[in-house]
């Protein structure tokens, strides 16, 4: 079970007055995005689910939103010196577009080893991309280098009120969207959309529940709560970059502090398998950080009042990292087996095995045919079989047949 901590109160910087402003100067720049029915998740968490589809937004996330705010509030002598931002991918594409549509100069640092897809992407909304550092931390130095020598203006990817102000506007469409909604969860790195979201949700209903989800290798939130201040996490592993971020800001801790709920963490497993939900059964590609709102529903099916939504924050995901985790969950779900089968070493055995194997409903995807072990009886093969199932069950009906049609099945290494 994820880590839950329940927050206090203080005076948020951003309130619904800020967020309506925002929607204001958004109107005509950003698509209001489509509200999804998921009926899977629905019936799973026994009522309404509704999935608000940042992923479709223009650059593929909410961050467009935030960063066309913070920019059209620049006045000319800013704009005269351009702007500069750090990311690993959304964000930077938001300040580049937004750039792009004021006619502003933008310079963006991205790490070394940032997805080629969305390099090429920052690059073709116009921006200036440097690749700068091992980490975002990297990049961040180098921007803020920039901006003291340049004078241009650094654009925060969330701790800034314009910024948290202009994500808000998702929690605007949403409550529109659902007005009997009772349960709203967002994705949350730094803060600044679960922040707006829940300026403009708590205002008009506070009734309303605000969980942000973090993932558990990067959740900076719930210590930092439980201390009264951010604190920055020694380390960081997960798969969901977009919300991989070491430590709440100084603008967004007040903010989440006194307007949120709730903060749950979830694990790689749970992002997989959620991503991979969202694409077989809702149809949507999104990537593991705007997964996460699904990855709590499905860990806590019946944990949350319904109507309830799961904002997927993007859907920039690089096909390299779409194949680990598509594997990565569909293990997590056991649908993949491992088997080591003997069997004698004669003509036709092998083909014997696979057509019994294809006759249970399983896709073998890799065999290994050895002769050569110490351990084998003289006259036998030993062959490694991995196969794709339907799931847990399936997995035991499988070593179960096998074994009842006399099959020497030696070692099972369950779903991995």
């Amino acid at each position: 079970m994820g880590d839950m901590v329940t927050v206090g109160s203080v005076a948020p910087p951003v309130g619904l007055a800020d967020v309506r402003s925002a929607a204001e100067l958004l109107r005509g720049v950003v698509s209001p995005t489509p509200m999804a029915g998921s009926r899977a998740l629905s019936e799973m968490c026994g009522g309404p689910v509704w999935l608000k589809c940042e992923n479709l937004q223009r650059t593929g996330s909410f961050k467009i939103r935030g960063a066309y705010t913070r920019l059209a509030r620049l006045d000319d002598e800013q704009r005269s010196h351009g702007v500069v931002a750090a990311s690993a991918g959304n964000h930077a594409q938001g300040v580049a577009l937004a750039a792009q549509m004021l006619g502003i100069e933008a310079t963006v640092f991205m790490p070394e080893q940032a997805a080629i897809p969305k390099v090429g992407a920052t690059r073709g909304y116009g921006a200036q991309v440097h690749l700068v550092g091992q980490t975002i931390d990297g990049s961040i130095a180098a921007a803020t280098e920039f901006a003291e020598r340049t004078g241009a203006v650094f654009v925060h990817p969330f701790d800034h009120r314009d910024i948290i102000a202009g994500q808000g506007t998702v929690g605007l469409e949403l409550l529109e969207q659902v007005p009997d909604v009772r349960t709203v969860l967002v994705c949350t790195g730094g803060g600044g959309l679960l922040g707006g979201i829940a300026a403009a949700v708590k205002e008009q209903r506070p009734d309303v529940t605000v969980v942000g989800v973090q993932a558990a290798g990067a959740a900076a939130w719930p210590p930092s709560l439980a201390a009264g201040e951010p604190l920055a996490l020694e380390s960081m592993r997960t798969i969901a970059d977009g919300i991989a971020v070491g430590q709440p800001g100084k603008v967004t801790f007040p903010q989440v502090a006194s307007l949120v709920d709730e903060i749950m963490t979830v694990d790689d497993d749970a992002l997989s398998q959620a991503l991979l939900h969202c694409l077989e059964r809702a149809k949507l590609l999104v990537e593991p950080a705007g997964a996460a709102a699904v990855a709590a529903l499905l860990q806590h099916p019946r944990r949350f009042a319904t109507p309830a939504v799961a904002v997927l924050s993007g859907g920039n995901v690089d096909p390299l990292v779409l194949l680990h985790v598509i594997q990565h969950g569909m293990a997590s779900a056991a649908r993949y087996l491992s088997l080591r089968v003997r069997v004698g070493d004669r003509p036709g055995a092998l083909a014997e095995l696979l057509a019994h194997v294809g006759s249970l409903g399983a896709n073998v995807l890799d065999v290994e045919h050895s002769r050569i072990s110490g351990t084998l009886p003289l006259g036998e093969v030993e062959v490694a079989l991995a196969l794709e199932t339907r799931g847990p069950d399936h997995c035991a009906e499988l070593v179960e047949a096998l074994r009842g049609t006399g099959q020497n099945v030696v070692e099972v290494a369950g779903p991995r």
